[in-house]
């Protein structure tokens, strides 16, 4: 169709609106519906973590309620509190949970002592270059394998290591740490550190500054400020890496077995010993509700104290 103009000349009609396909109308649709767009987005993510977490765990507390044949070791779908039982009336299994849980807290708070300098140094002090390389210094073992690491502690600590060769040139003598109890302390601070560095840096980067003058200007000392101030600004990404190495300490199995080379029996040496060796699952899932109760009464107790009001 031509339209002639006042002119004389034919010049074309515009054109009707371009049809629009179908992903233009989806959209559309969803342009018009923020709830349907955050639908879409988070329903695949969703599904997987109840279809894979969610479900897995169910599974596991059901398993715990049942219980295995001692004869032909095939597991009896009958519901007992047997395994809860046998775990909280055996005097070795409670001393492993004790030990365990010590351990736990004792990497938790040495991690956090050495951490928490650390990062205060990297957050408020060190220049820009000094800050990337010591972020390369913190984030390098992560790169490593967790075995080669374990592996390269045992080289350590071994009877004819690096450590008591070193010990023999200063003339201080030999020390028989290796399948000890201090030796899997030591490497369970080291694997799990950068683990506490890193929220705690997060949390003392966002401390405004002004906060810290203020405390200054009023007259508050150097420890005033950091206990009155700092550290309750820092709690948040303290209790974060808390969580980090206090739950990774409680289900660790590797490290007790190649450091403490079977002298050193954690909740996770009893739950992998049930599952291959006894090849009792109801009794190794019963120990694996074990480390997830005393994790939600952590962060129960954490909740409680005003940990995550900043979160």
């Amino acid at each position: 169709m031509s339209v002639t103009t006042p002119a004389g000349a034919a010049t074309a009609a515009p054109a009707g609106p371009a049809q629009q396909g179908p992903w233009s109308r989806v959209s559309a649709v969803l342009w018009r519906r923020p709830w349907a767009r955050a639908t879409l987005l988070l329903t695949p993510p969703l599904a997987w973590f109840v279809l894979i977490y969610i479900a897995s765990l169910a599974v596991l507390l059901i398993t715990a309620f049942w219980t295995t044949n001692p004869f032909t070791t095939n597991i009896e779908r009958t519901w007992t509190l047997s395994n809860f039982t046998n775990i909280l009336g055996t005097p070795a299994y409670r001393q492993i949970i004790v030990r365990t849980v010590a351990m736990a807290a004792g990497v938790t708070v040495v991690d956090a002592i050495v951490a928490i300098p650390f990062a205060y140094y990297m957050a408020r002090i060190a220049r820009p270059r000094t800050r990337i390389f010591l972020f390369v210094c913190v984030l390098l073992p992560l790169w490593a394998s967790y075995l080669a690491k374990v592996f390269a502690w045992l080289l350590i600590f071994t009877h004819d290591g690096v450590l008591n060769w070193a010990l023999g040139k200063t003339g201080i003598g030999p020390l028989n740490l290796i399948y000890t109890n201090t030796a899997v302390f030591i490497v369970f601070c080291y694997i799990w550190l950068p683990y506490m560095i890193i929220p705690v840096y997060a949390a003392l980067e966002r401390i405004p500054a002004s906060q810290i003058e203020a405390s200054q200007d009023l007259g508050g000392r150097t420890l005033r400020t950091v206990r009155s101030v700092i550290l309750p600004l820092a709690l948040p990404g303290i209790v974060a890496g808390s969580i980090f190495t206090f739950s990774l300490t409680l289900g660790d199995y590797i490290t007790p077995i190649l450091i403490g080379g079977g002298n050193v029996v954690l909740i996770g040496n009893v739950i992998e010993s049930n599952i291959g060796i006894a090849n009792n699952l109801p009794l190794a899932a019963a120990m694996a509700t074990v480390p997830i109760a005393i994790m939600a009464c952590y962060l129960l107790a954490a909740r409680a104290l005003g940990a995550f009001r900043e979160i």
